[in-house]
């Protein structure tokens, strides 16, 4: 197997980024970062929590499938196997007596794909940081700030909630290579959410949009553009008792079709994932949660069936 583009000269590469590649690397974009992307399955997201509260994150994530290119692309068959993990930070704040909180993730990838293109094998393999990605949210409504003790005792019913992501051109990035970790652009999420308590149970549902800036250093000095991207998600959470719940969940996502120096690609999305998870408190300070999701809709992009771990440690920090 050889890396598409690599044994290509300039002009081939230049031809090659104008249609193949720029579906190429976003689909593998979408999952490379997929720290926070528009495939995100995340349940519970505006629950709020004290002040004060310090978290450590550490997630892994692996995802194996195939990507869906438009049809009349000279490649027959395609197959990827991408494990992310990162790092991330996040602190719960009291602002302006609403329930608060920011956090930061450092995602790093491993990635490997392969297919034919023109009929002969080809594959590439990528490892490295991706994109740092920065989230604040604050409640709007249900979920004023509370200490320790004031929160033991709330019980939520309706929750608004409104967040933003920002992900900066941090990640790896080579502008002579098709396929990259990093983006070499900025992105930003702003998005809402609905949480309503019955019981038990509680329905979650979010609302967002990502924008993108361009990438000026795409292949060759190319111009990269990208229209925003819709994203939908709901979950079904079921309390079975405190710190142990688990969830169905479902989202969908369209929009994105790109542009290279003002050229338009048949590449617009309009997928859905849907999946399940765990959420399981071990003690007072550690929880691990486990997700795992699977291609509903698929048009462009990857199909993967993902499988991800994630452990938090949290602590009371000054208020």
């Amino acid at each position: 197997m050889v890396d598409p583009g690599r044994c290509l000269g300039r002009e081939q590469r230049v031809r090659l980024a104008q249609s193949v590649v720029g579906k190429l690397s976003f689909a593998i974009a979408v999952v490379l970062s997929m720290a926070v992307s528009a495939q995100e399955l995340v349940p519970a997201s505006y629950t709020p929590a004290p002040y004060g509260v310090n978290i450590i994150s550490l997630a892994s994530q692996y995802n194996t499938g195939d990507i869906s290119f438009d049809p009349s692309q000279p490649i027959d068959v395609s197959d990827a196997k991408i494990l992310g993990s990162s790092i991330g930070y996040a602190r719960t704040l009291n602002i302006a007596g609403r329930s608060a909180n920011v956090g930061v993730i450092v995602p790093y990838v491993l990635g490997q794909l392969k297919g034919l293109y023109l009929g002969e094998p080809a594959s590439a393999e990528r490892s490295g940081i991706g994109d740092l990605a920065f989230r604040g949210a604050v409640n709007l409504y249900g979920g004023p700030a509370m200490s320790p003790k004031e929160f033991s005792a709330y019980r939520p019913r309706t929750l608004i909630g409104t967040s933003l992501i920002i992900k900066g051109p941090t990640g790896q990035y080579d502008p002579s290579k098709l396929i990259n970790i990093g983006t070499n652009r900025w992105s930003f999420k702003p998005e809402i959410g609905v949480v309503r308590v019955l019981g038990r149970w509680a329905i979650d549902a979010y609302a967002g949009v990502w924008f993108y800036t361009d990438n000026t250093d795409f292949v060759d000095g190319l111009t990269r553009t990208q229209d925003p991207i819709y994203s939908t998600q709901a979950h079904l959470r079921y309390l079975f008792k405190p710190g142990l719940w688990a969830a169905i969940d479902g989202n969908f996502w369209y929009g994105g079709q790109t542009s290279i120096n003002g050229v338009a690609n048949d590449d617009e999305q309009r997928n859905s994932r849907v999946g399940g998870t765990l959420s399981i408190r071990l003690g007072g300070h550690h929880n691990l949660r486990v997700a795992v999701s699977a291609g509903a809709i698929t048009r462009i992009g990857g199909d993967f069936n993902s499988i991800g771990v994630s452990y938090n440690y949290s602590w009371m920090g000054k208020p």
